[in-house]
């Protein structure tokens, strides 16, 4: 069980559970095509984006395998994105890292320092054994991120998914906790 205590103070982000007042800055991210591009859902409605903001609002702990922790990244005020870390497995202390970002706030570091802090989060409160994300091929930002993470590319899935209308390629990235451990340590240095 995850219960971290918020909120969780990064370099220059906080992170913390979404709350209602996040509708305007959500709605800039799930109304984005370009930030939709290769996520599972499209672009939303205004409405779709309230419904989304009430799932998201109820994910602030993991209390059982298969849920998902969804923080939102606060910078001087504003959501500028989102970092999920989903419990897996537990017989295999697995975990599944995710993220999402405003274009406008893209390149600058924010979505890996919000990773870091997920991933320690994972190995260090729920103590999993292996992290893993995916992304599609295409999606460069992500993949060079997770790399950038520590993360292994294990997989290139070719063709596994029907993704908007269209068979899609994917990569698996993967970090275990002992290699993360051994990051922290010489990053410490």
């Amino acid at each position: 069980m995850l219960r971290p205590e918020y909120p969780i103070r990064t370099e220059r982000l906080t992170l913390r559970p979404f709350a209602d007042g996040d509708f305007d800055d959500l709605h800039v991210l799930t109304g984005d095509p370009e930030v939709v591009r290769y996520l599972y859902w499209e672009v939303h409605t205004p409405e779709e984006t309230r419904e989304s903001l009430a799932r998201r609002i109820g994910q602030a702990a993991l209390t059982e395998e298969g849920q998902w922790l969804v923080l939102a990244m606060e910078l001087e005020g504003r959501v500028i994105g989102q970092v999920v870390l989903k419990w897996a497995s537990v017989l295999h202390r697995q975990g599944e890292l995710g993220f999402v970002l405003n274009p406008a706030y893209q390149g600058k570091g924010y979505a890996r320092e919000a990773s870091e802090a997920m991933l320690r989060l994972a190995f260090e409160g729920l103590g999993l054994h292996r992290v893993y994300g995916a992304c599609d091929t295409r999606n460069e930002g992500s993949w060079r991120l997770l790399a950038r993470l520590g993360m292994r590319r294990e997989a290139h899935f070719v063709e596994d998914e029907l993704f908007k209308g269209e068979f899609g390629d994917q990569y698996i990235y993967a970090i275990l906790d002992r290699e993360w451990r051994a990051r922290q340590a010489t990053s410490s240095r």
